[in-house]
């Protein structure tokens, strides 16, 4: 009997023949199977569920958000590059094919690190198993850092310690872009606390978002200017932005692994009632800040290995 993973009235209601067809082993999505190792789906963060499921673009404006986040920070050879909290490594893959003069990778998830490791070995980058916070990697020693779905996780405090750490690796005329979840200008105080619950509870992630002007603030507060901004519908789990960010290809890959998956199944759709009952309330958005030259200084200065 076939499977069918109900997901609205969209193309994503596909059965599992029809996927096996296409062939199991694209849509078997091993290389995530190590997130979340030892954790039922029951108890799983919401991303690496969603990692589980097959999804690659886990970040909440899609990869039109990224794009727009890439083309604002002007990455190009002479750049080298900082990654705050990789994950699965899609936006890393992005920023390679620009053959900046350097990338590293923090990350502080294990299994993360560990496929990173293996995935971007052919490349010359460099994968830290380290917080955010804490990179251990020299001041000055950037020209770009940016982070997407990190800071939106984190206390008040801990965003500032983030923000700072961009701040210490950054030189002068260096670029630090976010890509984060947002209130919209009308969420109450009780909305935003409302909504904090709802994904504590069905994502088991504790969601601290902020406003626009909110976000921009800590810019300000680390001598950087906001040079450029977006925000997208929060739409992570909609069926026409799964096809967008995943291809066809990949929808299948979830849609297989949703059906042959019951708890997976219960714990993507309960996330997505959540999505879908704030979206009103909750947006993505990208900020990319600019640290100021000194007056006179015509470069980065010396290259710090």
């Amino acid at each position: 009997m076939a499977m069918v993973v109900k997901w609205g009235n969209s193309l994503m209601d596909n059965t599992v023949e029809s996927v096996t067809r296409a062939g199991n082993e694209h849509a078997s999505n091993t290389c995530c199977h190590s997130f979340g190792d030892g954790q039922s789906p029951e108890k799983m963060q919401g991303h690496w569920v969603l990692a589980r499921a097959g999804k690659r673009v886990l970040r909440p404006g899609g990869l039109e958000l990224t794009r727009g986040m890439l083309a604002a920070m002007e990455i190009g050879p002479e750049d080298r590059v900082v990654e705050f909290a990789p994950g699965l490594g899609v936006t890393a893959r992005m920023v390679l094919r620009k053959h900046p003069a350097a990338y590293s990778g923090i990350e502080r998830e294990q299994a993360a690190a560990a496929h990173l490791q293996k995935e971007l070995a052919s490349s010359f980058a460099q994968i830290v198993h380290a917080p955010a916070e804490a990179s251990g990697l020299a001041s000055a020693c950037a020209t770009v850092v940016y982070g997407e779905a990190i800071l939106s996780m984190q206390t008040m405090e801990q965003k500032a310690r983030i923000f700072a750490e961009a701040r210490r690796l950054l030189r002068p005329g260096g670029r630090y872009g976010i890509h984060e979840l947002c209130f919209t200008p009308d969420a109450s105080d009780s909305t935003r606390r409302e909504i904090q619950a709802e994904f504590s509870k069905e994502i088991h992630v504790g969601v601290q978002p902020l406003s626009s002007p909110e976000w921009a603030e800590l810019f300000e507060k680390n001598e950087m200017e906001v040079i450029w901004n977006a925000t997208a519908p929060m739409h992570l789990l909609e069926p026409g932005r799964l096809l967008r960010d995943e291809g066809l290809w990949g929808g299948f890959r979830v849609a297989f692994n949703m059906a042959r998956n019951p708890q997976l199944r219960r714990r993507i759709t309960a996330m997505r009632r959540v999505f879908r009952r704030y979206q009103a309330h909750l947006w993505a958005i990208s900020m990319v800040g600019r640290i100021a030259k000194p007056a006179g200084l015509s470069g980065f200065g010396e290259q710090i290995a």
